[in-house]
C-alpha cells in the first residue's frame, strides 16, 4: 500500500489517488467518444496544439509537448499524410517550416471538440440530478485552485 508523504493527511492522499484514476478514465472515455481511433494520443495532442497555438515550427511544438524533435517530426509526418496539417516556409526564416492546420484538420479538431462536449453534457444531464450537477460545479471551482501557481 502507498504510504502518504510526510505531513499529508489520509484524505488528501486518497483524493490525489482517486482523482488521478478518475481523470485517466474520463480522458480515455472522451477519446473514445471523439473517434480518435486512427490517430494516437500523441498525434491528437499535436493536432490540438497546432489548433490552439496557430502556426508553429516543429521544434516549438516538440518543446511545448515535451518530446524530442525527432518524435515530433514523426508525429507531424503522420498528420500530414492524413491531410490534417500542412507545412510551409517560414516567411522570416526560409530554412524553417511552419506547421498549420488544413481545412480538414480544423474540421477534425472542431468536430472532435463538439462530440466530446455533447457527450459530456448529455451524460451529465442523463446520469446526474440537478443537485449533483451543482456539486460538480462546486468541486470544479475547488479543483481550479489546484491549477494555480
Amino acid at each position: 500500500m502507498d504510504q502518504n508523504p510526510e505531513g499529508v493527511s489520509e484524505s488528501a492522499a486518497r483524493a490525489a489517488r482517486d482523482l488521478r484514476v478518475l481523470f485517466s478514465r474520463l480522458r480515455r472515455r472522451i477519446r473514445e467518444v471523439a473517434g480518435d481511433d486512427e490517430l494516437t494520443p500523441s498525434q491528437v495532442s499535436a493536432l490540438t496544439l497546432v489548433s490552439k497555438g496557430g502556426a508553429a515550427t516543429a521544434s516549438a511544438l516538440a518543446s511545448a509537448e515535451g518530446v524530442r524533435p525527432q518524435s515530433m517530426a514523426a508525429t507531424l509526418a503522420v498528420l500530414e499524410q492524413h491531410g490534417l496539417i500542412r507545412r510551409s516556409p517560414d516567411p522570416e526564416d526560409g530554412r524553417r517550416q511552419l506547421v498549420t492546420l488544413t481545412e480538414a484538420g480544423r474540421e477534425r479538431v472542431e468536430g472532435d471538440r463538439e462530440a466530446r462536449h455533447e457527450w459530456l453534457a448529455r451524460t451529465l444531464q442523463d446520469r446526474c440530478t440537478e443537485d449533483e450537477r451543482q456539486t460538480v460545479l462546486a468541486a470544479l471551482s475547488v479543483l481550479e485552485r489546484l491549477t494555480q501557481p
